[in-house]
């Protein structure tokens, strides 16, 4: 009997550090959201992820000598469909594939606007691949910053799909059109 009761303390205290560190695995996972970011719109001022909250958010690296540039169109359509049920599109322009994004801030924001009629948020100019890919990117491409998966921006118009709580949920391939079901499921369903 007094063996039967040490194996059921030893398999309880085995049971509770395997809980314990599979909780503390979870808790460490996720220990970043989009809200902590802050970077330069198009215009140079400050714009602060955390105003946000509660939002859906698609990010997507942008470029305007590529192929999927017409792109912009559909991001438009989801920006001025969904804006006031709370899902805002961000673009962050790049330079990092084949030099497709050579402008500067103010003929980036010229192109985006007189060619699709952009008003969803342009950011500046940043790096989504290398050693200088900018810490917004760091986030969204690797797992143990964003608790989902590691990953590549493989060419311009990749999407990722921020939920309301700051936490990516989605990345979508670049030639996946904006009006994908897959992206208008994940925007309409709460």
């Amino acid at each position: 009997m007094y063996y039967g009761l040490i194996s059921i303390l030893c398999l309880f205290t085995i049971n509770s550090i395997e809980m314990t560190e599979e909780k503390t695995r979870n808790m460490t996972q996720k220990t970043e959201t989009i809200y902590q970011f802050k970077v330069n719109d198009l215009q140079g001022n400050e714009f602060d992820f955390e105003t946000l909250k509660g939002k859906k958010i698609i990010i997507v690296n942008t470029a305007s000598k590529c192929g999927l540039t017409p792109q912009y169109e559909g991001l438009q359509d989801i920006y001025e469909k969904y804006e006031k049920s709370g899902v805002v599109v961000v673009g962050f322009p790049s330079n990092d594939f084949l030099w497709q994004e050579p402008g500067n801030s103010e003929k980036i924001a010229s192109f985006c606007k007189l060619n699709y009629g952009v008003t969803f948020p342009m950011m500046e100019k940043i790096k989504v691949k290398g050693s200088k890919k900018h810490d917004i990117y760091s986030f969204l491409t690797q797992k143990n910053k964003n608790g989902y998966e590691d990953s590549k921006v493989t060419w311009n118009f990749q999407k990722f799909l921020i939920n309301r709580k700051g936490e990516l949920e989605k990345i979508i391939a670049p030639k996946t059109p904006p009006n994908d079901p897959e992206i208008i499921s994940w925007i309409e369903k709460d």
